[in-house]
């Protein structure tokens, strides 16, 4: 392993951190940047991170600067990638890549960043001087991960380190102007979130869905269904003439849904990244998993009911059931979720 350059010992550190593509992993990065700040008080730290993710990037308290890679996800970039490097030069100690691509390691190299820290893989080591080798049994999680890079490389290999949980801040006037604009009741609210940019595999019947808010709409509650305009449909499916339910999919923006969920009683949510937003809101999370593992990206808050039934196939990680009865989704029936739902 390289051996990393140290930082000024005579004034306080300036770090850069290059974020994950992914909603729910930008979350748990949050826990890397709690990290940073305690044990290195009056450091300051900017994020490499889409544009997509400033405003949940806003609302953490340890972020101090958002520097936007105008990248798409899978392209390259290089001109792109060159000049913010550019802009970034010699205002950084010390760079913390959290993904593993060689792409992501290029913006710390360019911009002569004297220390930069990743985990070896897809021929980095000449843009990574501080090298870490990935055990994954030792760090079987995505947070875990994040928060080793920003340990020494001894702590990291112990892997009983604390993990610090996310906590996005909310904006009270934000909600309440989308509350009337969306023409939301007073109702207390259940958010559902029936995505998952992964893939099907990952996916909580629609039809299940579709029931379990008419129940909880007989309960008394209102609910939000919250995603993306890929969601939109799926959206229509749960929601159409089911009175005080809202199909919110495609009309608000990230930092709405934030907003939005904080003000939530309780969501119903695939394993996604607005399961996550949800979890760092503080609002209880009724986590549906079928094709991923709880163990590796559950949600971080003690908040929370996970529903996996752990069969023999599970899990399998894949997009698409490869046995094509994806019953580990489909065998998970309303009514346990409702029944959690009431008892909590």
């Amino acid at each position: 392993m390289a051996e990393a350059p140290q930082l000024p010992a005579s004034r306080e550190p300036r770090i850069l951190v290059v974020g994950p593509s992914w909603v729910g992993d930008m979350v748990m990065a949050q826990s890397l940047f709690k990290t940073l700040k305690a044990r290195q008080p009056g450091s300051r730290i900017t994020v490499v991170a889409p544009a997509w993710s400033r405003p949940i990037l806003e609302r953490m308290d340890e972020v101090d600067e958002v520097a936007s890679l105008e990248v798409g996800h899978g392209q390259f970039g290089l001109a792109t990638r060159r000049h913010l490097a550019r802009s970034l030069q010699g205002r950084f100690d010390h760079a913390i890549v959290l993904p593993r691509s060689w792409k992501s390691a290029l913006v710390p190299f360019l911009a002569r960043i004297p220390r930069r820290t990743g985990f070896t893989g897809e021929q980095r080591l000449w843009l990574l001087n501080d090298r870490r080798r990935l055990d994954k049994a030792v760090l079987d999680q995505t947070v875990k991960r994040f928060v080793a890079l920003g340990l020494s490389a001894q702590e990291a290999t112990r892997g009983d380190f604390p993990i610090p949980r996310p906590r996005l801040r909310l904006d009270t006037e934000n909600l309440v102007e989308r509350r009337v604009e969306l023409g939301l009741s007073s109702r207390p609210a259940i958010g559902m979130m029936p995505g998952a940019e992964y893939g099907p595999a990952k996916q909580w019947p629609l039809a299940y869905f579709r029931e379990l808010a008419r129940s909880l709409v007989v309960e008394g509650f209102e609910v939000r269904v919250l995603g993306g305009p890929k969601d939109v449909e799926a959206g229509e499916v749960i929601a159409d003439a089911l009175p005080h339910t809202h199909n919110l999919c495609g009309r608000t923006r990230l930092a709405d849904a934030v907003d939005l969920l904080g003000d939530c009683q309780q969501v119903v949510t695939n394993d996604s990244g607005l399961m996550h937003v949800a979890a760092a809101v503080g609002t209880r999370v009724q986590a549906i998993y079928g094709s991923s593992s709880p163990a590796y990206t559950p949600p971080l808050t003690e908040n929370a009911e996970v529903h996996y039934l752990a069969l023999d196939c599970s899990p399998c990680f894949q997009r698409t059931c490869p046995l094509g009865h994806t019953n580990c989704l489909n065998q998970l029936m309303p009514e346990r979720i409702l029944q959690a739902m009431l008892r909590s």
